[in-house]
């Protein structure tokens, strides 16, 4: 049972119903599509944190884990992976007003509210109100984790001894550095399975010497976290307000936060002062030589903890968001 698959599917709905609302502006053909990734996104997000008593979320750590079926009983991976992180990505804000716009889609949705109750506590409803003008706006969050698990999860996110790296997210908490994961599922002896953060390539020739999954940066989920993080701000606004880094006591709001995330991330291709990029690591071609010094490869992933480019070097497809990353920075900066 697989907390990041599980989410995509969930992150998948979301997108769905974002684009059949947008469509269903001008063919409201398109809203009884909305209403179905709808009604499928609330169905995923209860299964994800419900079925069984618990869904993939262990109370106790406070984070999503994989569970495995093992002679009738569900035992979870404990292990503190990006694997737990997927679920945050999957959140839409459904502005009030675009509701209202689509009266089939409108319809239905109150139906599936009155009439599943035991769902629609998975849709959160705000009322914000602007002091200078006193205007309202009405949204309902569609979101995995409640306000409260998505504050425990990013507890670990921005922690630099777990998740949070100077170069962005790492795809695994960096506390298995000194404390290697380790699961025995058939309690047989020498049958151990072992996982260690591993910041830069891998150790073994497994999955081709890629691990871009077992401690480095990798740019698509890092992105797509910041954009959640921006929605939850939509929504949330100053409500929620968290350390970054974790233990720091310097508090941000959502959005501050996914600034931090997309700065951290510039940091990877920016030079330094001795005109040094974190990409290219110690090779002093790119810092020195002027026919070099200003080319830019997009790597594939990043070291964990020194940010240098590892895998393949021409992933542009994904890497070059870095540029809406150097526009939140600078625009702040400009602030």
């Amino acid at each position: 049972e697989q907390a990041d698959g599980t989410a995509w599917m969930a992150f998948y709905c979301g997108t769905m119903l974002s684009i059949a609302l947008e469509l269903a502006r001008t063919r409201p053909a398109y809203e009884d599509i909305a209403s179905k990734f709808f009604e499928h996104f609330v169905d995923i997000v209860d299964a994800m944190n419900s079925l069984g008593g618990t869904g993939l979320w262990h109370e106790e750590d406070g984070f999503y884990y994989d569970c495995l079926a093992v002679d009738g009983r569900t035992v979870p991976l404990r292990l503190r992976s990006m694997v737990g992180l997927v679920p945050l990505l999957a959140v839409e804000v459904l502005e009030q007003a675009t509701i209202q716009s689509l009266p089939a889609f409108r319809k239905r949705m109150r139906w599936f509210l009155e009439h599943r109750a035991d769902l629609a506590r998975h849709v959160s409803y705000m009322e914000r109100c602007t002091t200078a003008d006193r205007t309202c706006t009405q949204m309902r969050l569609l979101a995995v984790p409640s306000k409260e698990r998505l504050v425990r999860v990013l507890s670990y996110v921005l922690d630099e001894n777990e998740f949070l790296s100077p170069f962005g997210v790492r795809s695994l908490s960096r506390h298995y550095r000194e404390n290697p994961f380790s699961a025995n599922l058939e309690n047989i002896p020498g049958a151990e399975q072992n996982l260690r953060y591993e910041p830069g390539d891998s150790s073994t020739g497994a999955f081709g010497g890629n691990s871009n999954w077992r401690g480095p940066v990798w740019f698509p989920i890092n992105y797509l976290l910041i954009e959640a993080l921006e929605k939850y701000h939509h929504f949330y606004g100053d409500d929620v307000r968290l350390e970054c880094p974790t233990g720091s006591g310097r508090m941000m709001n959502l959005q501050e936060v996914a600034t931090d995330l997309a700065a951290r991330l510039t940091r990877i291709f920016l030079p330094d002062e001795n005109g040094r990029r974190a990409c290219y690591g110690s090779d002093a071609r790119f810092a020195e030589d002027p026919a070099w010094r200003d080319l830019v490869q997009f790597h594939e992933f990043f070291h964990g903890d020194t940010g240098r480019g590892l895998g393949a070097s021409h992933q542009t497809g994904w890497t070059a968001l870095i540029t809406r990353c150097m526009n939140m920075v600078a625009h702040v900066q400009e602030e």
